[in-house]
């Protein structure tokens, strides 16, 4: 017996005809995930990314457990304002993984489809807004959004505060890297103090305010060592801890558990053992529900990821004594924000800065900034010496398709690679 297909059907189930049982289910399951990487973690993982699966699941289970105390955000919007207000954020990304990875995300695709949402929307928000529609998500306190990047966001978020009637704020961010769009970005972080003052009831101490920002600036710095580090060290991975990173990098970044994790992460990179196998990055998201690509490079020797371009995507190059323009600076220089070609130098960079062999540029169905750029990003890889994957598929949703081609054309860029690096991979 499948047991999370099992679950999934209940939930699912339940979710007909009483949304409040469902989520009570949900919960419960998710509980019993988070004891079980309490107390029975996989040993193959290092101990940091062993503590990021119970943060991580804490961080899910707190819009389920206490939604007045939530707020849905977008996954780069600085979320140092909404802590110190005493919120909880979550995102469209990560609440949707967690859905499909329960086996619960397709009621949830079906329910929008039923809408006339289009079928090139981007799975993660559709999931996200099926579970809005459906009942499974509770009413958050509030939604704070940005437009970096994601032309999802600029639906989405409207379309969730207009459902559960609940304050709305979007912070624009200019396409250009100039003083004058940081100056523009800061007045609206400004005036999201004061939102959330009235939102919430609760003042931002703006001294508290920069030392989190600090921490922020901190862990940022001892997550790029780290990645320096595992350049040359054999640190096993599986295909969500990048992930995870790209979440907590972004909507966790400031907390004291993030802070703490990136310390981990030290710790165990100066145990490590010597390099072996083969370094891949991946540029996007990443399949993690395939199992023939979890088969590929899942805590393998032969080759591991090590490292998703979503964490990465800002710089510890900020002064929190100013903690709003410092949070602006972020924003705008964003390495998703403005040209393409501002992505593909970051990603090129911190590839290198872990060691990579490859990179993969994962296309998710749906993100048309990833794909209209992939060809130029292949030629620009590829020039500076960085052999690149074009997979196709969708991060999210189980039945878009093409697992199986997926995993041949990996598998077949695995091979080119030990050849030309001399790696032993498996038969």
């Amino acid at each position: 017996m499948d047991i999370v297909k099992t679950f999934g059907k209940a939930v699912s189930a339940l979710n007909e005809g009483s949304p409040e049982r469902a989520r009570a289910l949900l919960r419960l399951g998710w509980n019993a995930m988070n004891l079980k990487f309490r107390h029975l973690p996989d040993k193959r993982l290092i101990p940091a990314d062993r503590y990021l699966a119970t943060m991580m699941m804490d961080k899910m289970l707190a819009p389920l457990s206490d939604p007045e105390h939530a707020a849905i955000v977008s996954v780069f919007m600085p979320c140092e304002l909404l802590q110190e207000a005493g919120l909880i954020p979550y995102n469209a990304e990560a609440f949707s993984c967690y859905l499909s990875a329960s086996n619960v995300e397709q009621p949830m695709l079906q329910a929008m489809d039923a809408e006339g949402i289009s079928e090139t929307f981007c799975s993660y928000h559709k999931i996200f807004n099926g579970a809005a529609a459906t009942g499974l998500m509770p009413r958050p306190r509030c939604i704070v959004h940005t437009n970096v990047i994601c032309d999802a966001n600029l639906v989405s978020f409207r379309k969730l505060a207009g459902f559960y009637d609940v304050p709305l704020f979007y912070v624009d961010v200019p396409y250009a890297q100039t003083e004058e769009a940081v100056a523009h970005v800061e007045r609206q972080l400004r005036d999201l103090a004061g939102f959330l003052r009235e939102t919430t009831g609760t003042p931002i101490d703006d001294d508290a305010l920069s030392e989190r920002v600090e921490r922020s600036r901190r862990t940022l710095e001892a997550y790029g060592l780290f990645q320096q580090l595992r350049a040359t060290r054999h640190i096993p991975s599986d295909l969500v801890t990048p992930l995870y990173c790209a979440m907590t990098n972004n909507v966790y970044l400031g907390t004291e558990e993030q802070e703490r994790y990136v310390g981990m992460l030290l710790d165990d990179a100066m145990a490590a053992p010597p390099k072996r196998g083969l370094h891949i990055y991946w540029m996007h998201t990443i399949p993690y529900w395939s199992k023939a690509i979890q088969g590929l490079i899942l805590l393998r020797d032969e080759a591991q990821s090590v490292g998703d371009e979503l964490a990465e995507v800002c710089e510890p190059d900020f002064d929190a004594a100013n903690p709003y323009r410092a949070m602006a600076r972020r924003m705008v220089m964003n390495s998703c924000n403005g040209p393409a070609s501002r992505r593909i130098d970051a990603g090129i960079a911190h590839a290198r800065r872990a060691g990579a062999d490859g990179v993969v540029w994962f296309n998710h169905w749906g993100c048309k900034h990833t794909i209209g750029v992939s060809q130029l990003a292949k030629r620009r890889f590829e020039e500076a010496g960085l052999p690149l994957l074009l997979l196709d598929g969708d991060g999210c949703d189980k039945s878009h398709g093409g697992e199986a081609q997926m995993a041949t054309r990996l598998a077949a860029f695995l091979e080119m690679l030990e050849n030309k690096n001399g790696t032993l991979l498996p038969g």
